[in-house]
C-alpha cells in the first residue's frame, strides 16, 4: 500500500511539476499568439519567436536600418530634438512646432505671429531608422496620416516632408507606401487604395517574417521537436533560383510597383515570382534613368558585375541579419573576391588610388543625388535631393557622369503625381 500511494504521489508532483512549468513558460510556447493573418491563412507571430532558437541573428538584426524602418514613437525610436528654438518649421503663413508631454509627442500648427493653434496632432509611428530621415504618422481613429514635419538628420533639422506644399496638409497613408516600412498591415480596403487600417494586426520594421514568410507552422513545429535540427516549414532562400532571391528584395527595392496584377501590395510572399503580383511603374527605361534611391534592383542587374557573374544577387554583398552601414572594408573586400590584380589593373593613378584607401565602392559606387527623394530646407529654398549610394557598379570618369545618372525632372513629377493620387 504504501509503495502504491508513494508511486501516486510521485505522479502527482511529476505532472505539477510539468504543468507548473507549462504556465511559467506560457500556453503561447505551444501556441504562439498569431499577430496577423496573411492573406492565404499563415500566421505571423514576430520576431520575438525566433529569439529563442536564433538569439545572435535575432540581436544583431535589431540593429540593422531594415529593422528599425518602423516602430512606435517613443524616447528610443525618435532621432530628433524637442529643445526650444530647434523643435518648429516655418511654412511662411504657418509655423510648426514639435511638443513633448510625457511620454507623448505631437504636431501643432499656429499662423505666424500669433498664438493661434491648431489642434495638436500626435506623432504615433515614425518612419525611417534615422539615418537619412524620419517622418511621423498619425491616427485619426482608424485612418493613418502622414504629418507635416520630418527629420532630417544631415542637417540635424526639422523640415516639410517630401513632396509637401508650404501650407498645412496631410498625406494619407496608403499600402503602396506602407508596404516597405512595416512586414505587414490589413488595409480595411483590400485594394489598398484606402488608409484605414487595423492597428492591432500591424507588424512594424520590415522583420524576419517579411522575408521567411509567416512563422507559426515553424515554431510550433520545434518547440513541440527541438530534438529536430532540420528546419522545417520555414523557406530558405539560398534554396531558390536567382530570380526569386532577387524577388525577396526587389519587393520594396526595384522602383515604384504601381501595377497590381494580383491581390495587393501585402500579397506577394517571397518565394513566389514578384511579376505575377506587380510591374514596376516604369518598365524598360536604361540604367542612367533610373533613379537611386527607387530602384537599386535595377541599378544593379544593368551593372557588367551582375550580367557577368551568374549567382551574384543582393546577398552576395549584403547580409540581411546584420548593421553594415559605412563598412567600407567589408564591402571592398567582396570586390576583391572576384577581382585581384591578377585578374584587372586598376586605370587610376596610384596617387589617387592611395589617397582613396584602395576604395573601389567611392570610385565605382558613388553616391548620387535622388530626384524622387528630395528634401525642402526652407520654406524658400529649392529642393535637394537627398544623396544615395548608387547600385550601379561601373566606371564614372567625371562628375558630371555620375550627375548624368539620374531621372529627367517630367519621370519625377509623374512619380510624384503617382504617390499623392496613392494607387
Amino acid at each position: 500500500m504504501t509503495n502504491k500511494m508513494y508511486l501516486v504521489g510521485a505522479l502527482i508532483l511529476a505532472a505539477v511539476v510539468y504543468f507548473g512549468s507549462c504556465e511559467m513558460r506560457g500556453i503561447e510556447y505551444y501556441e504562439p499568439k498569431a499577430i496577423a493573418t496573411h492573406f492565404n491563412g499563415e500566421h505571423f507571430v514576430g520576431s520575438e519567436t525566433c529569439m529563442e532558437c536564433h538569439a545572435d541573428l535575432y540581436d544583431s538584426h535589431l540593429l540593422t536600418a531594415h529593422y528599425n524602418t518602423s516602430a512606435i514613437v517613443n524616447s528610443n525610436s525618435i532621432k530628433s530634438s524637442f529643445d526650444s528654438g530647434s523643435n518648429f518649421i516655418n511654412l511662411g503663413e504657418y509655423k510648426i512646432e514639435l511638443k513633448k508631454d510625457g511620454s507623448s509627442y505631437y504636431q501643432q500648427a499656429k499662423v505666424t505671429g500669433t498664438e493661434e493653434y491648431s489642434e495638436a496632432q500626435k506623432m504615433d509611428i515614425v518612419i525611417g531608422s534615422g539615418v537619412k530621415g524620419q517622418t511621423f504618422l498619425t491616427w485619426e481613429d482608424d485612418k493613418l496620416y502622414q504629418l507635416q514635419a520630418s527629420y532630417y538628420p544631415p542637417t540635424d533639422s526639422w523640415i516639410n516632408s517630401p513632396g509637401y506644399p508650404n501650407q498645412l496638409h496631410k498625406r494619407p497613408v496608403r499600402d503602396g507606401c506602407l508596404k516597405c516600412h512595416v512586414t505587414f498591415a490589413t488595409n480595411m480596403d483590400f485594394s489598398g487604395r484606402g488608409n484605414r487600417y487595423n492597428k492591432e494586426k500591424m507588424i512594424y520594421g520590415v522583420d524576419c517574417e517579411k522575408c521567411h514568410r509567416p512563422a507559426e507552422k515553424h515554431v510550433v513545429f520545434h518547440r513541440e521537436n527541438p530534438e529536430v535540427e532540420t528546419a522545417m516549414y520555414m523557406l530558405k532562400l539560398d534554396t531558390l533560383d536567382r530570380q526569386l532571391r532577387l524577388d525577396a528584395c526587389a519587393q520594396c527595392h526595384s522602383g515604384l510597383r504601381g501595377a497590381i496584377v494580383k491581390g495587393n501590395s501585402f500579397s506577394y510572399l517571397v518565394g513566389e515570382r514578384l511579376d505575377d503580383y506587380s510591374r514596376n511603374f516604369y518598365t524598360g527605361q536604361k540604367s542612367n534613368e533610373l533613379d537611386v534611391h527607387g530602384n537599386q534592383y535595377g541599378l544593379l542587374t544593368s551593372s557588367a558585375c551582375f550580367i557577368n557573374s551568374p549567382q551574384m544577387d543582393c546577398s552576395t554583398c549584403h547580409n540581411p541579419h546584420t548593421n553594415q552601414r559605412g563598412d567600407a572594408e567589408y564591402f571592398n573586400q567582396k570586390c576583391f573576391s572576384c577581382h585581384n590584380t591578377e585578374t584587372v589593373v586598376c586605370s587610376v593613378e596610384t596617387s589617387h588610388s592611395n589617397e582613396m584607401g584602395n576604395d573601389c565602392i567611392s570610385c565605382h559606387m558613388p553616391t548620387v543625388q535622388s530626384n524622387t527623394m528630395s528634401v525642402q530646407l526652407g520654406s524658400d529654398q529649392a529642393e535637394l535631393g537627398v544623396s544615395i549610394r548608387t547600385h550601379h557598379i561601373g566606371i564614372y570618369n567625371s562628375d558630371s557622369e555620375v550627375e548624368s545618372r539620374q531621372v529627367d525632372s517630367t519621370a519625377v513629377n509623374d512619380i510624384k503625381s503617382f504617390i499623392d493620387m496613392g494607387k
